[in-house]
């Protein structure tokens, strides 16, 4: 159960409220926790607020729930009162109320609606209890509120009025909140990745973020699937490469990462990404996690966590020219983004800023490295289908040559999606494979990102593939899928914050080669991408103050709970389809053979948001106008919004909720 303490308002009432205070701590110290005076006298306070309001609004019969705990959040609510017509989520604080307490009331209450089962079907309050502050009830009328509501805030002392009046404004539940039965209901939180990380990291690999997708339950047999691999391994002393195919936002990075921290890895172990990126905001994240809890200093969090979360291209370059060919530390290595790894021409080039010292493909010197280790070890690829970005990345392919040409000293499992793909440098082999085992629970086809949908990586593969029907089937079978359209800027922002409520994260996302964009307002790219995805509003820095956008290669791996995706010029919607584009000069021009890697740019920038993504295309440059822009033709932007409504997008208008936006004509 996840509540520290609960009872009904009756009894509460007629406790002794030492004694109630006396249960919590013993319930903190059971978990772990180290008790301070200055909690125990928070708690007599919140008790004496809440004796008090069930006294005034007559709330004998509901039920007080204390301290219950939100596994994503890694927080507790403070309490939450079951009344016969309302959830009520409360906050305590001590000081004057604000936004920010506003916004952690409401994010609790959220959380509750998405993740716990015995809250979707009823209304629920968040209340913000700061201070002394007399309540104010809201100057427009609830007129079929959004669920949850809009804060309520409160004082210690008027905590009965807010109660009261919730009471008084609400309609009876249609279904009766059964105490028992919402204490027990299921409790399956959707962790970001970087909520994973972080809860990964610091618990060593934790039970929960396995069973954090029931409802996924590939995500689980996967993860069984690696740890099977794994363990085969060390019993035989062998080396492995265990492939992890899947659709975008399916939850394989989050695998890779249990795959590392998890107790079973056996000795060192490290996760290998070239996407700079996400290695830059998880250290930042799991690093500062370390300092507040405590564990150790900053120097010597950010060491640690250096040593776990490392760049794939300086872990090859480091080890591939060690004169001694000593084995790395790690017998278990995650190498993320897998099928993007360099072949042989592109890993001896390197980079513009560094020449390289490979001589041989990334795969080939992935596999010497590790292959250096007496005794087992183990290689774990993470495959992210249709996320090819680049020139120079060798596929699945090489990894499978590589395989092969070690006359038998390394051996690969992964699922039959692996040797069917269409393209042939996706495929591992053409068939069956003396060196290869097929396991179809390597394969993650679920998408886990999207909240509250599954649909959103079919209707995105549909759409970038042209097929307009398909993907408007597929939309109009999921009901309301979470792509709205908007064709302002000021509308796009709009949208935005009214979509990420509480502490969800809003940010705009753009390809790298819509070069136009900042003919139409937008042309400052994020900096520092840590600061981007971990601070909040209103430090201009973050991503939601909405100022500067992310492009994919700094958000591939990452994501946010409300995205905004503007579309550039180069992915136009013409009478025959997708057209690809490349900025040069003054004008835009056709893309050659590397078309694809356009596509699947906007398939990634496609798949970023755990909540809604808003599509902006904007209005562009008519040719009636004075000074006429053809690198933003109005016509193009009009044809591409024409046909992302008749594929299922649905319009948002300014002041509009989720709720209310529909499927129009063109804006």
């Amino acid at each position: 159960m996840r509540a520290w303490f609960h009872c009904t308002g009756a009894a509460l009432l007629a406790r002794d409220p030492a004694d109630t205070v006396g249960r919590l701590a013993s319930a903190q110290q059971g978990r772990g926790f180290a008790g301070t005076p200055e909690q125990e006298a928070a708690w007599h306070a919140q008790i004496a607020a809440l004796r008090q309001a069930l006294a005034d609004a007559g709330g004998a019969d509901w039920t007080v729930v204390l301290e219950f705990e939100l596994l994503r959040l890694e927080k507790r609510i403070d309490a939450v009162v079951l009344t016969d017509r309302a959830i009520v989520a409360i906050e305590f604080k001590t000081g004057a109320p604000s936004n920010a307490g506003r916004a952690e009331a409401e994010d609790y209450a959220l959380d509750l609606r998405d993740f716990h089962a015995g809250s979707r079907a009823h209304s629920i309050v968040p209340v913000l209890v700061a201070a002394d502050a007399p309540f104010a009830a809201p100057i427009q009328p609830w007129l079929l509120p959004p669920n949850p509501t809009e804060p309520l805030v409160c004082g210690h002392g008027s905590l009965g009025d807010a109660l009261r009046w919730v009471q008084a404004e609400l309609p009876p539940a249609a279904r009766p909140i059964i105490a028992a039965d919402w204490l027990d209901a299921a409790y399956r939180p959707v962790p970001s990745i970087v909520e994973a990380a972080t809860m990964l990291y610091a618990r060593n690999g934790v039970a929960e973020i396995a069973a954090a997708r029931a409802d996924a339950p590939n995500l689980t047999r996967t993860s069984r699937a690696i740890a099977r691999a794994v363990a085969a391994a060390q019993a035989d002393g062998a080396k492995r490469v265990v492939f992890v195919t899947g659709i975008p936002g399916a939850g394989k990075t989050l695998c890779g990462l249990n795959a590392v921290f998890a107790p079973g890895a056996g000795g060192r172990s490290a996760f290998l990404t070239g996407n700079v990126p996400l290695v830059t905001v998880l250290r930042a994240a799991l690093a500062q996690d370390a300092v507040d809890r405590r564990e150790c200093g900053r120097s010597e969090a950010e060491r640690r966590v250096k040593e776990r979360l490392q760049n794939v291209h300086r872990f090859l370059e480091d080890n591939a020219s060690d004169p001694a060919r000593r084995p790395p530390p790690d017998r278990l290595i995650v190498f993320d983004e897998a099928q993007r790894a360099w072949d042989e021409a592109k890993a001896r080039i390197g980079t513009r800023n560094k020449p390289s010292r490979l001589t041989m493909s990334e795969p080939a010197h992935t596999l010497e490295i590790m292959g250096r280790h007496a005794g087992w070890a183990v290689v774990v690829a993470l495959i992210g289908n249709g996320q090819e970005i680049n020139t120079g990345e060798a596929g699945l392919r090489e990894w499978g040559q590589v395989v092969e040409a070690s006359g038998g000293v390394w051996r690969a499992v992964a699922a039959r999606r692996a040797v069917t793909a269409a393209d042939p440098v996706q495929r591992l082999a053409d068939g069956a494979a003396a060196w290869l085992t097929l396991d179809d629970d390597l394969d993650l086809t679920v998408p886990v990102r999207s909240v509250r949908e599954g649909a959103g990586a079919g209707w995105v593969d549909a759409l970038l593939r042209g097929e307009v029907a398909q993907a408007r089937a597929i939309a109009d079978a999921a009901g309301a899928l979470p792509f709205l359209l908007v064709r302002d800027l000021g509308d796009l922002r709009a949208a935005l914050r009214d979509l990420a409520r509480g502490r969800r994260r809003a940010g705009i996302v753009a390809s790298a080669g819509a070069k136009r964009l900042r003919g139409e307002g937008l042309g400052v790219q994020v900096e520092d991408v840590a600061d981007w995805f971990l601070r909040h509003w209103p430090d201009v820095r973050a991503s939601d103050a909405l100022e500067t956008f992310a492009t994919e290669y700094d958000c591939q791996g990452l994501e946010l709970d409300v995205a905004g995706l503007a579309w550039g010029g180069d992915l136009a919607w013409t009478q025959q389809g997708w057209a690809t584009r490349r900025f040069s000069g003054h004008a835009w021009q056709a893309r050659g053979k590397d078309a694809h890697y356009v596509v699947n740019k906007y398939r990634v920038l496609l798949t970023r948001a755990r909540y809604e993504t808003v599509i902006w295309v904007p209005r562009g440059s008519s040719r009636a106008d004075a000074f006429h822009d053809t690198t933003r033709d109005a016509a193009g932007f009009d044809a591409l919004a024409g046909m992302l409504l008749a594929a299922g997008a649905r319009a948002w208008h300014p002041a509009a909720t989720t709720a209310r936006a529909e499927p129009a004509t063109l804006l």
